[in-house]
């Protein structure tokens, strides 16, 4: 029984698991694959989101590098290639997202981050601690006596 029930879960995780990627095509051209190559490296998995499709395992990832690779035999620039892409997967699918109003957020948000808590550490450090007032005679008399009177009273 149990062991029925071991191999239901196994057929049953293996027939959700992703279909195995077939090899990629190489285009003839060697200097159409070297350029299909180089974007490769630029455009990002949309499934692994931190790999690009060049060393992606991901099925979406080898279907964009055979859709790079047919754009690239078609004679389009690399720039047409990128246009296509963020067309059909938005800005993230490249590394370098373009400098617009929609990603100045990625462009700039690490920087006013870090120049938010600089500043912020700056005017804590900058901060004085108040000065404490020093005790005048009546003060520094009644402090003696209850000084005075614990020592007494310690010594009884």
């Amino acid at each position: 029984m149990l062991t029925l029930g071991l191999l239901a879960a196994l057929v049953a995780t293996t027939a959700l698991a992703e279909p195995a990627v077939g090899p990629d095509r190489p285009l003839a051209d060697a200097a159409q694959e070297a350029r299909a190559r180089e974007l490769f490296t630029d455009i990002r998995c949309v499934v692994c989101q931190h790999e690009a499709i060049a060393d992606s395992p991901a099925a979406i990832a080898a279907d964009m590098r055979a859709l790079v690779r047919e754009q690239i035999a078609e004679g389009q620039s690399d720039e047409a290639i990128r246009r296509d892409l963020v067309r059909r997967y938005g800005d993230y699918v490249l590394f370098t997202p373009p400098f617009r109003w929609g990603t100045l957020v990625l462009w700039l948000g690490p920087f006013l981050l870090a120049i938010g808590a600089g500043t912020a550490l700056f005017m804590r450090a900058r901060r004085r601690k108040p000065e404490e007032a020093a005790l005048d005679e009546r003060e520094e008399a009644e402090l003696d006596a209850w000084i005075k009177a614990d020592d007494e009273s310690g010594q009884a």
